[in-house]
C-alpha cells in the first residue's frame, strides 16, 4: 500500500471540493435566484421567475402588434408598473377563488386557439415560446387565469354598469364641439406596377376617359378614402394630394416597388353630427370610464383588506 503525503491528500480534498461547487452549488444559486420572494400577497407569494414568466408571457401577448424594437421598447416601458399589475391580478384571482368561479375549457382552447393563429406554424409558435423560457402549458396556465380574472370583473364589476339614455344626451350637448367633423378630402387611387402603365393611365385619362374605364380595360382596382389635412398620410403623399383641384389627377407617386395615381373626387365641407350618429360612441365611452373608475376603487378596497408586501 503507498502512503499518500498531508500536501497531496489537501490537494486532492480542494479538487473535490472544487468540482462539488461547480456541480452543484452553481446550479442551485441560479434556482435560489429564480425562486427569490420578491413579494407577498396574503397567503400567496411571488417570486422572480412569476415575474420573469409574467414579462414574458406579455411580451409574446404584444407580439401580435409590436415587433422587433418596437416591442422590446413597449416591455421595457411597462416593466416598471408589471409587478402592481401582478400583485393586482393575484388578488382578483384569490377573490375569483373564493367565489368559486368555474371556467368553459372550449373558451380557454379558443383563447390559446387565436394565440397559435398568429403564427405560420406550430413549429414556430413553440419555438418563440421556447425563447421566452415558456412551454404550451405555461401559456394554458396564464390564459385559465386572465379568463378566471375576466370573469370576476364580469360579476362585480362589468354586470352592473348601466348607462342611461339621459346620461348619453346630457354628455352630447355639454360637449357638442367635440363631434364636429373636420373638411375631408375624397379621393380615389390606382396601384400599379409600371411607370410607363401609369404614364399611360394619366394620358388616357387627360384624353377624356374615366378612372373606371381605365380600371376595367387593364384589371386595375380603384379605391376610395377619405382624409383630413394635418398627419394622416405620409408628408410628401400629402404635400402632393392637398394641392389637387376637384377632378385633378396626380403624376405617378413611386412608393417601394409600385407607382400610385390619386385623384380628388371632392371636399366635404366641415359638419355637426347629429346625436344620433354618435350616441354608440358616448355609451361605449361612458361605459369605458366608468368601468376603469369602478374597477380601480374594487382594487383599492381589496388591497385595503389584504397583507401585500413587497421585499
Amino acid at each position: 500500500m503507498h502512503k499518500i503525503s498531508g500536501k497531496r491528500l489537501r490537494l486532492s480534498r480542494i479538487i473535490v471540493f472544487s468540482l462539488f461547487y461547480i456541480l452543484y452549488a452553481m446550479p442551485h444559486t441560479l434556482l435560489f435566484a429564480e425562486d427569490k420572494i420578491i413579494a407577498i400577497v396574503n397567503n400567496d407569494i411571488i417570486t422572480q421567475k412569476d415575474w420573469n414568466d409574467f414579462v414574458n408571457f406579455t411580451r409574446i401577448q404584444l407580439s401580435t402588434q409590436y415587433h422587433g424594437k418596437q416591442l422590446e421598447s413597449k416591455i421595457e416601458s411597462m416593466k416598471l408598473d408589471l409587478l402592481d399589475k401582478l400583485i393586482e391580478d393575484r388578488l382578483i384571482l384569490q377573490e375569483a377563488k373564493r367565489e368559486n368561479i368555474q371556467l368553459n375549457p372550449a373558451r380557454i382552447k379558443e383563447k390559446i386557439d387565436e394565440i397559435k393563429n398568429h403564427y405560420s406554424s406550430y413549429t414556430e409558435f413553440q419555438e418563440t415560446i421556447a425563447k421566452q423560457g415558456l412551454v404550451e402549458a405555461d401559456i394554458e396556465a396564464r390564459i385559465k387565469e386572465q379568463t378566471l380574472m375576466y370573469a370576476i370583473i364580469d360579476k362585480e364589476i362589468r354586470s352592473k354598469i348601466i348607462i342611461k339614455p339621459a346620461e348619453i344626451t346630457d354628455f352630447y350637448q355639454a360637449n357638442t364641439k367635440s363631434f364636429i367633423l373636420p373638411e375631408q378630402w375624397e379621393f380615389q387611387s390606382m396601384t400599379l406596377n409600371s411607370e410607363s402603365l401609369a404614364n399611360e393611365v394619366i394620358k388616357q385619362y387627360k384624353n377624356g376617359r374615366t378612372l373606371e374605364d381605365i380600371g376595367n380595360k387593364y384589371s386595375i382596382m380603384i379605391d376610395t378614402f377619405r382624409s383630413v389635412k394635418g398627419g394622416q398620410l405620409r408628408k410628401d403623399i400629402e404635400e402632393t394630394l392637398f394641392k389637387l383641384k376637384t377632378g385633378q389627377v396626380s403624376d405617378p407617386i413611386k412608393i417601394e416597388n409600385s407607382y400610385y395615381i390619386f385623384r380628388l373626387n371632392s371636399i366635404i365641407p366641415p359638419r355637426q353630427q347629429s346625436l344620433t350618429e354618435v350616441q354608440d360612441d358616448i355609451q361605449a365611452m361612458l361605459y369605458n370610464k366608468n368601468m376603469q373608475e369602478a374597477l380601480a376603487k374594487w382594487l383599492d378596497k381589496l388591497k385595503g383588506q389584504s397583507y401585500i408586501k413587497i421585499l
